[in-house]
């Protein structure tokens, strides 16, 4: 049934239009063709938008806002003065998104601008307003998949909603992204382009942009030369930017990688069209992730020649995300991966050592501030060996360790190794994982234990709990009761605290000493003691800081313990009480865990 004819008509089906020849669900989706082709059409300007703390959030644990901020910093850095990374979207709905938001935005970039993304809800136009956003993405789903089976409408009235939103967006002064949700299981003829002729008509008269994101939600979309509507990313963008004649700077693409495709189909989409691609550091994003952010950065400068690019700032990028986010970086992972310009194989080796041109993908030292690295094989030698340690062992990496020498007792019990293997016929490169293990058997000083790691990590998690206690509103004032019920209640909520109590700068106790139940007796003798000669209470009062002790015996439980004491100030600076808190190391390291801080249930 026809129910709107301009230049493409609008069709509402009695029933879903599923295209089950392409999707039957229960057998692998169909790739068909009918010998159709279209012609590349690129769009005058290509740039980079990022959906890192967008999508990008949505498939790992959540980052900080400082690590949202810090990134923020690195996309300015990579996308250079010009603007390649044009654009970054943000999520705006919890105090952690605000925070994030309110400290990129305090760094006055023009580039990457930060967007929003919102529901199609008009409420939400005042979240956008009161950060002053020039522009928010909109959900706006298109495929009959959504329309009929999850919004439970037709595809007049799924429309109609939101013609709406985006009028309420344009009334607000804010550019509108319509997030063409599921596009490539959608009827492009019978309800997209109609869809998207109406929002240029509405952006005409507003004399505003009205944005288009063209959703790959699944990853359907293929490049194959004449593949069907609406898995073909050529004919699909060729429609919108050749036939149409939408704004080739108002259209972006969105892709996921369920099958393997996400890269190649952003970059066809650059080629029919899109001035925009939407990408996520790492290829972070829901499910299978969407392109990789760092590669969209290569592809376009393969496609432009733009050398003004600083692409070394990608693995000052993958640094942050190993060291800081604690992100785990496949080891051959394009660009970034440890292991991503090394080769394994001895007769490559042989080949680089000659000339690296034969097997590295380009100059990575020069280009990428990563040189070409060649695993250890019997060629090695002891130079060899020591120099592959150096530049791989972390704690050489970070200067806590000196380098190796070649003369290390170690490095000969290591070679002495690798000449076996290839004594007993081994044809390829010694792995890392291999040299790790032998390094740590012969030369251990250089790394730390998982005991030395879950210490640090535990002392780590007691700093964090005795800094939140510390800073709590109910030892602002000297009310000794209502401290006295505060501490019972977080001794109570807190397993990994086996004392707590608060000491005056005399010496002498505030507080009671607040323990475990049942255990209180043990520490009777506590109450009354004069601790002006304590390392711990001497520490804090002439150095003004917290202070935490290494791992000791508990004399009153026999438990390894941690002691932290923190100073409780006025607001002048003065100490008025110090706080102490022994923690017990065995429940500490039951905390450990890989989820951040911010959405670790609070201790306090």
């Amino acid at each position: 049934m026809i129910k709107d004819h301009k230049k493409y008509f609008f069709t509402e089906p009695d029933e879903p239009v599923l295209y089950r020849d392409q999707f039957p669900f229960t057998r692998i989706p169909r790739i068909i063709f009918d010998s159709t082709t279209v012609m590349t059409n690129p769009a005058p300007k290509l740039w980079i938008t990022d959906t890192t703390f967008r999508d990008g959030q949505q498939s790992r644990p959540p980052y900080t806002p400082k690590q949202i901020a810090d990134i923020f910093t690195l996309l300015h850095k990579l996308g250079g003065k010009k603007g390649l990374i044009r654009q970054s979207e943000f999520f705006i709905y919890s105090d952690r998104d605000r925070q994030a938001v309110e400290l990129c935005l305090e760094k006055g970039f023009e580039f990457p601008e930060v967007t929003s993304w919102i529901r199609a809800d008009k409420k939400d136009f005042a979240l956008v307003k009161s950060y002053n956003l020039k522009e928010t993405g909109i959900l706006t789903s298109v495929s009959d998949y959504h329309i009929f089976l999850k919004l439970k409408r037709n595809r007049e009235k799924t429309m109609n909603d939101y013609l709406e939103i985006v009028s309420a967006s344009l009334e607000e002064g804010i550019i509108p992204r319509c997030h063409f949700e599921d596009v490539t299981r959608a009827d492009l003829y019978g309800f997209c382009i109609p869809f998207a002729e109406k929002l240029l008509k509405m952006a005409e008269d507003a004399k505003m942009p009205v944005k288009i994101r063209l959703c790959d939600t699944m990853g359907y979309g293929v490049t194959y030369p004449g593949a069907v509507l609406p898995r073909s990313v050529p004919k699909m963008v060729h429609a919108f930017y050749s036939e149409l004649g939408y704004p080739s700077e108002w259209l972006e693409w969105h892709g996921h990688n369920d099958f393997h495709k996400v890269h190649v189909n952003a970059a066809t989409a650059w080629l029919y069209g899109c001035s925009a691609v939407n990408a996520s550091l790492l290829g972070y994003g829901e499910r299978t992730g969407n392109p990789p952010l760092e590669a969209a950065v290569i592809e376009y400068i393969s496609l432009t020649g733009d050398d003004s690019i600083d692409t070394t700032v990608i693995t000052e990028i993958a640094h942050y995300f190993e060291h800081t986010v604690k992100a785990e970086i496949p080891t051959n992972f394009p660009f970034v991966g440890a292991d991503f310009n090394t080769t394994r194989a001895g007769i490559h080796a042989d080949g680089i050592l000659k000339n690296q041109e034969i097997y590295n993908i380009f100059d990575t030292g020069s280009l990428l501030n990563r040189p070409i690295r060649v695993m250890v094989t019997d060629k090695s030698g002891l130079a060899g060996i020591a120099q592959w340690l150096n530049e791989n062992i972390p704690s050489i990496i970070t200067g806590e360790r000196e380098l190796v020498s070649k003369r290390h007792p170690g490095i000969k019990h290591i070679n002495h190794w690798v000449l076996q293997q290839y004594e007993q016929g081994r044809t390829t490169s010694i792995s890392a994982e291999e040299l790790m293990i032998q390094a740590r058997h012969y030369i251990p000083s250089l790394f730390e234990s998982e005991f030395d790691n879950a210490r640090n990590e535990a002392v780590r998690i007691a700093r964090k709990i005795s800094e939140k206690i510390a800073s709590a509103p109910e030892l602002e004032s000297f009310d000794v009761e209502a401290i006295e019920e505060f501490l019972e209640r977080i001794v109570k909520k807190e397993g990994s605290i086996q004392m707590l109590a608060i000491t005056k700068p005399d010496g002498f106790r505030l507080t009671q000493v607040h323990t475990q139940h049942g255990e209180k007796a043990l520490f009777r003798n506590l109450m009354n003691k004069d601790f002006k000669n304590h390392v711990w209470f001497c520490e804090v009062l002439e150095k003004g800081k917290a202070y935490y002790s290494d791992l000791f015996f508990s004399k009153y439980t026999k438990r390894l313990i941690i002691t932290a004491a923190i100073p409780l100030k006025e607001v002048s600076g003065e100490i008025r009480a110090v706080m102490d808190v022994d923690f017990i190391f065995n429940e500490l390291v039951k905390l450990i865990t890989d989820i951040p801080d911010e959405i670790v249930d609070e201790k306090v």
